[in-house]
């Protein structure tokens, strides 16, 4: 992982958020994919930090937080 980028580092990405994040904002992130890793970083400040995973570790959170989501 690696949370010393920032997003004006990393330009040319096309990031979303979650098809569950309402309009109203709060609390989100937004990810980016490119070839090798995933980018993450806080929907209200875009310009700051962001964090890299691979792929593997990316598609375990994911499949974690969901399955949180069920119970």
């Amino acid at each position: 992982m690696n949370n010393a980028e920032s997003s004006t580092v990393i330009s040319g990405l096309a990031w979303f958020k979650s098809s569950y994040s309402g309009t109203e904002g709060g609390d989100c992130v937004e990810v980016a994919v490119s070839t090798a890793v995933v980018h993450v970083r806080d929907s209200k400040a875009a310009a700051g930090p962001v964090v890299t995973v691979s792929p593997n570790a990316w598609a375990g959170f994911v499949g974690l937080a969901s399955s949180e989501q069920r119970v």
